[in-house]
């Protein structure tokens, strides 16, 4: 089978876990006899080095109609090089509508991967952008062949299932491979570690402060902030890193007893996840605190996993839950026979399955 991966609008760096997820997706089906090829529509981005191995189609950031104008530039000569390559089937990963994107349906069947309910998440780009993807959305949802949701709840949402198309759920993973277990440390008090990006509410930074505000004796490490705005003086158990390359950030985690994940996702409307910081971390042994229903992992099967509720409040209600939490997971690590349902490689044999079905179907 030849498989174009397709990716709109964002780099995707080779340290980011969307791109390591995108070269482990790549690498399973070329390990399985697949011949795949990566079709990367992005702004232009430095360093080049910095990005994952892939066909990349620039465009240049020059105000909104201008860089319009230059977006469906790029999306024309990514089209004329996806033709070439001759695809069975397009794998696309969900982006806001570029015109004339609606095209890759005339060279192949197009499955489409829903990470996220973009009617919520898109809020947080404005009017402008939040409009116009609720305006065109629907020019790639209709025309898809299948979906392949990271969750249940996301295959259920009127925002996708009133389409009525195929839809696979394979929630995110990693390879595990590529992760060692780190050995576990030996702290007087907790350390708690957190990996994110600025600007997405849902991760619940304030929360963060919150937590290490209300349980003083804990340590808390946050990666991929270099300030907390608003927040200063920031608590003394709270250090900022900034943002970390894996070889850095695997240093920090090898001091952590435990990590936290996303604790805001009622703020998009989610309540269901399967974040691959999250995945990252469990593979390298750290125990998990989250907010949301995992769509792997069974928290009551799984005594490394803590829940709180995906609520406001559930900092101030939780606070004492979570350091009891800490303290007694001290010094322990995640055996790799628990989590091994996490691992990429199955989940791509499920999604090449899917493939198979969607061209016998689109053949009927």
């Amino acid at each position: 089978m030849r498989i174009a991966y397709v990716s709109l609008h964002w780099p995707r760096t080779r340290n980011s876990g969307v791109g390591k997820k995108i070269q482990s997706q790549v690498a399973s089906w070329s390990a399985m006899g697949h011949e795949a090829s990566l079709f990367m529509h992005t702004s232009n981005y430095e360093p080049q080095i910095d990005l994952i191995d892939a066909s990349y189609f620039f465009y240049t950031v020059s105000g909104k109609i201008k860089t319009e104008f230059n977006r469906i530039a790029a999306m024309r000569r990514m089209l004329a090089a996806i033709r070439d390559f001759q695809p069975d089937i397009i794998y696309l990963r969900y982006g806001i509508y570029v015109f004339p994107a609606h095209r890759l349906m005339d060279i192949a069947p197009v499955v489409e991967e829903i990470n996220t309910n973009d009617l919520t998440q898109h809020e947080g780009l404005g009017g402008v952008y939040s409009n116009y993807n609720r305006i065109t959305r629907g020019i790639f949802l209709r025309r898809v062949h299948g979906l392949v949701t990271v969750s249940h709840e996301l295959k259920v949402s009127p925002a996708f299932a009133s389409y009525r198309k195929p839809t696979q759920v394979i929630a995110n993973g990693v390879d595990l491979e590529t992760f060692e277990q780190l050995p576990a440390p030996e702290n007087e008090s907790p350390r708690l570690v957190f990996i994110g990006n600025p600007g997405y509410p849902w991760h619940g930074i304030d929360k963060l402060v919150a937590l290490a505000e209300l349980v003083p004796d804990i340590q808390m490490d946050i990666i991929g902030y270099d300030q907390l705005a608003g927040f200063e003086p920031l608590p003394k158990n709270i250090s900022l890193h900034g943002y970390l390359g894996m070889d850095a950030y695997k240093a920090i985690l090898s001091q952590a007893d435990a990590a936290i994940s996303s604790i805001a996702l009622h703020r998009v409307q989610l309540e269901e996840a399967s974040p691959l910081k999250s995945r990252e971390c469990l593979a390298f042994g750290l125990p998990l605190i989250i907010a949301y229903a995992d769509t792997d992992l069974n928290e009551s099967n799984c005594d490394f996993l803590m829940k709180i509720p995906n609520r406001e409040d559930n900092i101030q209600t939780h606070a004492q839950a979570i350091r009891e939490f800490l303290y007694r997971i001290r010094g322990y690590r995640v055996p790799r026979e628990k989590i091994l349902n996490l691992d990429q490689k199955g989940k791509e044999q499920d999604r090449i399955e899917f493939f198979n079905k969607i061209l016998h179907e689109s053949k009927m």
